[in-house]
């Protein structure tokens, strides 16, 4: 364990999820699905992606105005600030790689209190890149600070986030659950973003 936390405490090139990573998840799936009209194994962008373009945008403009109100209201996930004020003190390049709109994603940094610690440019939402579990998103952000994308660390909660890195050839990094849900798709598993801070420090 000494080694892999050495080799992960030697990354400089770090990428965040957004909500259940960084901010506390408060996004109830479900009721979205009730809501939109959206069987409970579908995946709700690519649902909507599907639609013709008066009902996709209908559904587009309700979820954006429902994911502001909780945007607006973000509260930061245990452990969150001390880990990327930690990062951001070490120089290392921080980025954030969200299934959200760019906008509403730098709305919660705001919330939070961590906006300072990440470059706008380094933040992609839905329309800057194919949502993940697709790596363009990583491939984007490596491209931009130029280098491979074996030298990032994709920090998440969900199995899209893991995905994502896997398919790019980044490291992944579970955390905010008690228990590693996926270990054939990440590489650590953390409790929270306290454990991940004390095995960096």
């Amino acid at each position: 364990m000494t080694t892999t936390c050495h080799a992960l405490a030697s990354q400089r090139h770090w990428v965040f999820d957004l909500d259940g990573t960084l901010t506390v998840a408060v996004h109830d799936f479900a009721a979205i699905r009730r809501e939109l009209v959206i069987r409970d194994d579908e995946d709700i962008l690519a649902h909507i992606a599907a639609l013709p373009a008066s009902e996709a945008d209908a559904k587009r403009a309700w979820l954006l105005e429902h994911e502001r109100e909780l945007a607006q209201a973000s509260l930061p996930a245990e452990g969150a600030e001390t880990l990327i004020r930690m990062l951001a003190n070490r120089g290392c390049r921080l980025g954030i790689l969200t299934r959200n709109l760019r906008e509403l994603a730098l709305l919660s940094l705001e919330a939070i209190g961590l906006a300072d610690c990440f470059d706008p440019a380094d933040v992609l939402g839905r329309e800057d890149a194919p949502p993940k579990p697709d790596p363009a998103g990583l491939h984007q952000i490596a491209a931009r600070w130029a280098v491979e994308p074996a030298a990032l660390a994709m920090v998440g909660d969900y199995a899209y986030d893991l995905a994502s890195a896997r398919a790019a050839g980044a490291r992944s990094v579970l955390v905010n659950l008690p228990d590693n849900r996926w270990p054939d798709l990440a590489d650590w598993h953390f409790a929270d973003c306290h454990a991940l801070h004390a095995a960096l420090a």
